[in-house]
């Protein structure tokens, strides 16, 4: 039971930050639309969407596998492998700043864009994305080192908390335009600012890792091949929302689609909390699997998925029951999603119960395994959209939603149980315990 307390406790307070930030961004994105007026906001939120993509771009997938190399390195003391990988990282993202500086405006021009958001906050945007990609880094490496609320603190309390410093600096200027373009660089300023700070803390950790062994050759083939199916992985899952919106702009009217754009992001904060979980215990797996101890890293799967479970069921009661008192801060209208967001929220409870399918096929060296469940979600997206939206509307989106990200989850489960021979759905929690308790009658 220590370790689901440790597991219960790390991730509460990791999603306790999460949801004051998400609270102060949300504040934000109203206070914007109230005294600038909804144009500006639709500005910023694709400021924060091109932001987002770029981010996830420039560390060119390290990121998505950095908490997976930490943690080796660290199981097995290969503090000088580490500094190699954390370098090439870093390289990675310093590397893309550069290019987008000096390719990036004539990109734009030739592309016809010269007249965008993009392009009218051109420098702003890129250096608010260097700092959101440092941070992405960081946070892998900090969560690998077993410091994962060092890992998670800079995005999910600091960025929010200069997001809202710098509108209430900014929201009395005379011209909203004006307004809105100093909160933008006075965002990128002070995030990265932020993201060279969360840096030191990854350097600073390094000291304490064991130095035992000597640096591999042709590491890095093997970084490349567990990076390039995560950062699809990634995009799928940390995007999957961002995709389904694509897809139901041409079924829903913009108000429906307005009104499950919120259940989304209500959803994506409810996952949050349960993807803390097993960012908290990957470290603790991957040091059962390097040694050799299946035992043990089985039950830690099997730990997290309690926990896991428990926490999806729990937010699934908060949704119903506060679900449509949030909703209705963003206008009456929005009480429409209520019930689509409660199903929504179901599905964290069908990922928890079929357990981190994706993250044990990497640990065993399968990190491609998970692409054809992936692609088979993405594609199930698209047709339940296709078959219930044009019934069912809003409530057609939550249910293919759900539909889909159950086929990814079951597809992903019998992948696991086929290639590595490992049951990582919480069913496997139950066996061994109701095996150990037989013995002992």
């Amino acid at each position: 039971m220590k370790i689901q307390r440790h597991l219960a406790s790390q991730s509460s307070i990791i999603f306790a930050a999460r949801l004051g930030g998400a609270g102060l961004i949300f504040l934000v994105q109203a206070l914007i639309a109230r005294i600038w007026g909804p144009e500006l906001l639709g500005e910023y939120l694709i400021v924060v969407a091109m932001v987002n993509l770029i981010a996830v771009a420039m560390p060119l997938g390290f990121h998505t596998v950095g908490t997976y190399f930490a943690a080796e390195y660290r199981a097995r003391g290969e503090r000088k492998q580490f500094v190699v990988f954390l370098t090439r990282s870093y390289a990675h993202v310093v590397g893309a700043l550069v290019l987008l500086l000096i390719a990036g405006p004539p990109l734009l021009e030739g592309l016809g864009l010269g007249e965008t958001v993009l392009a009218n906050h051109f420098i702003p945007v890129v250096l608010l994305a260097f700092g959101t990609a440092m941070v992405y880094v960081n946070g892998a490496l900090l969560v690998g080192l077993k410091r994962p609320l060092a890992g998670f603190f800079a995005d999910t309390m600091f960025r929010p908390m200069i997001v809202m410093a710098a509108f209430l600096a900014t929201m009395g200027f005379a011209s909203a335009p004006e307004g809105f373009a100093t909160m933008l660089w006075a965002i990128a300023i002070g995030y990265v600012g932020v993201a060279l700070v969360h840096f030191g803390f990854v350097v600073t950790s390094v000291p304490r890792l064991d130095d035992t062994s000597p640096v591999r050759t042709l590491e890095s083939r093997r970084w490349w091949r567990f990076a390039l199916p995560w950062v699809l992985i990634s995009l799928a899952t940390d995007f999957f929302f961002d995709i389904d919106l694509l897809l139901l702009s041409q079924s829903l009217s913009r108000e429906e689609l307005a009104i499950f754009g919120v259940c989304t992001r209500i959803f994506s904060l409810m996952s949050f909390g349960v993807a803390a979980v097993y960012a908290v215990t990957l470290p603790d797996m991957f040091e059962s699997e390097a040694n050799a101890d299946r035992e043990a890293f089985n039950r830690k799967v099997g730990e997290a998925n309690v926990v896991a479970s428990g926490l999806a069921v729990v937010l699934f009661v908060a949704v119903l029951i506060g679900g449509p008192f949030a909703l209705m801060l963003f206008g009456p209208k929005f009480s429409a999603g209520a019930l689509p967001l409660a199903v929504l929220c179901l599905a964290l409870v069908v990922r928890s119960v079929m357990g981190p399918a994706s993250i044990v096929l990497s640990i065993h060296d399968r990190p491609y395994a998970s692409l054809p469940s992936v692609f088979l979600g993405i594609a199930s997206l698209a047709l339940f959209n296709w078959l219930l939206v044009p019934l069912w509307g809003l409530m057609g989106a939550a249910l293919s939603a759900i539909f889909a990200i159950t086929v990814w989850s079951v597809g992903l489960w019998f992948i696991a149980l086929r290639t590595a021979k490992l049951d990582v759905s919480i069913m496997q929690w139950f066996r061994n315990r109701h095996a150990r308790a037989v013995p002992a009658e």
